[in-house]
């Protein structure tokens, strides 16, 4: 089993920062993908970004050039540093590890951005 505890969301006015956090406990060894997801209200879940065992880092077009995610393997650590936000970056994020083909979240963080 992995549990994934996030921190860091809030309230932030447009064109400032955040960063997330998610911390990994339990059997971390094996994990071998990291990811962000959001959810915002009436919206499906999506990808935000990931980062696989091989380094390899995977945005969604939105967050390009905005956000950057950086993860330890040893510590189990996950972050996501969110620059010029926007109000439609709004939404509840969700860390995510990928173990064998088993995907485990966290409970998520709220992020809102206010215009």
């Amino acid at each position: 089993q992995v549990q994934l505890v996030e921190s860091g969301g809030g309230l932030v006015q447009a064109g400032g920062s955040l960063r997330l956090s998610c911390a990994a406990s339990g059997f971390i060894s094996g994990i071998n993908a990291m990811g962000w997801y959001r959810q915002a209200p009436g919206k499906q879940r999506e990808l935000v970004a990931v980062n696989t065992n091989d380094g390899t880092t995977t945005y969604v077009d939105s967050v390009k050039g905005r956000f950057t995610i950086s993860r330890d393997n040893a510590k189990g650590t996950l972050s996501l540093q969110m620059n010029s936000l926007k109000p439609e970056d709004t939404a509840v994020y969700f860390c995510h590890a990928n173990k064998r083909n088993i995907a485990y979240w966290g409970q998520g963080t709220q992020v809102t951005v206010s215009s």
